[in-house]
């Protein structure tokens, strides 16, 4: 494990769970130890260099399973997972309203 401290956010899961979504959703057929790499970092080892280290599966394997049973991804046959229609409506949906919400935010600074 190359983190030294836990999350500060008490929606970290959450965060993790979008990104997990969105990883998926732009790389279909990603399996777990993708999504480890693309979430790992620097083991900090001291006075000693730095080594990387994959992240803990467990939180991803979770994250992945909740989204199968909310019918949002599928697995493959050939392993890895992918987005199903139904979970392509709703990120299409979600990242859309993010977006309006986004742009009517800016228009009020200026």
């Amino acid at each position: 494990v190359f983190k030294e401290l836990a999350p500060y956010g008490d929606d970290w899961y959450y965060i993790r769970a979008a990104s997990i979504a969105r990883k998926v959703y732009l790389r279909p057929g990603i399996g777990i130890g993708q999504l480890q790499k693309w979430y790992g970092g620097a083991y900090r080892r001291g006075a000693r260099t730095e080594h990387f280290r994959k992240a803990a599966s467990g939180n991803i394997r979770s994250v992945l399973i909740q989204l199968e049973e909310m019918k949002v991804l599928e697995k493959l046959p050939s392993g890895g997972r992918r987005v199903t229609v139904v979970g392509q409506q709703d990120l299409d949906r979600i990242a859309g309203s993010v977006a309006r919400s986004g742009a009517g935010d800016d228009s009020d600074e200026e």
